[in-house]
């Protein structure tokens, strides 16, 4: 066992838990969740299609049945054992970061030996801030447009990534607005912008061919689509009851950036 210790170490809240199951969830298969709940004295009280939920579940059971938070740092001890790592070194200190980004708030580190050190609680700018430049970094590699960028800030990063999520998918309605001289909303907004039931506001082809109409269709949807997804969901259910992980973020920011490249693109009719 990589984490000992004689004291009950106190409990962590269930925003912590919920977010250790998320990026844990990232990192595991579900066979491998299978074979380490148990072996760090966890039961596996929901056996859902969703890992991160069988791994939330059982880390609140413990904790509330223990009063203390022993099962949930052995069963990361485990997780992230450097021996399960051997050639696979990048992998590991990737998910040790991600891992390190939330135990700092409960004043823990997990080192790369794979044992846990006490260590004084981070305050959350600037444990955001190292988030923030993280997922700067990967964006930057994907070429994501300048205006998508702007909205990977730490104050937009210090509980997860719903709002970086919500004001970057924001941006685009607002290009839209911009560019259509248009004051609406939601799909509203894109009907009036680029629908062809009337001449559209603004298009990116000269539609003269039913490929160029189908193309310009199929950007409508995909905005359409983005805001039904991300910026509704975002806007109207608790962050709590929403969360999404780096991986989503990025994905999602991405495809704000290619609906930004396409924008810079339309013309005003």
């Amino acid at each position: 066992m990589l984490y000992l210790t004689l004291a009950l170490e106190p409990a962590i809240s269930g925003e912590t838990i919920e977010s250790l199951s998320m990026v844990l969830a990232g990192q595991l298969t579900h066979p491998q969740i299978t074979k380490y709940l148990p072996e760090a004295g966890l039961f596996d009280t929901t056996p859902s299609p969703a890992k991160w939920k069988r791994l939330n579940n059982a880390f609140a059971h413990y904790q509330n049945s223990k009063n203390a938070s022993n099962g949930i740092l052995n069963f990361i001890s485990k997780t992230l054992n450097p021996v399960r790592y051997i050639g696979k070194n990048d992998e590991f200190e990737a998910n040790r970061t991600d891992i390190n980004m939330r135990l700092l708030f409960i004043g823990l580190e997990l080192m790369s030996t794979g044992k846990f050190r006490k260590v004084v609680k981070a305050t959350t700018i600037p444990e955001a801030q190292q988030r923030a430049d993280a997922l700067k970094q990967k964006l930057r590699e994907r070429q994501v447009h300048a205006d998508v960028m702007v909205f990977c800030k730490a104050e937009l990063l210090q509980d997860n990534y719903f709002h970086a999520v919500f004001e970057a998918t924001k941006s685009v309605a607002d290009k839209i607005r911009e560019k259509a001289n248009l004051k609406q909303d939601g799909s509203e907004l894109v009907d009036f912008a680029f629908g062809l039931s009337r001449t559209p506001k603004l298009s990116f082809n000269k539609l003269q061919t039913p490929s160029e109409e189908n193309e310009h269709k199929g950007f409508m949807n995909l905005i359409k689509g983005m805001f039904g997804m991300f910026r509704n969901t975002t806007a109207h259910v608790p962050k709590i009851k929403w969360s999404i992980d780096e991986e989503n973020a990025m994905d999602c920011l991405t495809l704000a950036s290619m609906l930004h490249r396409i924008l810079d693109k339309c013309i005003l009719k």
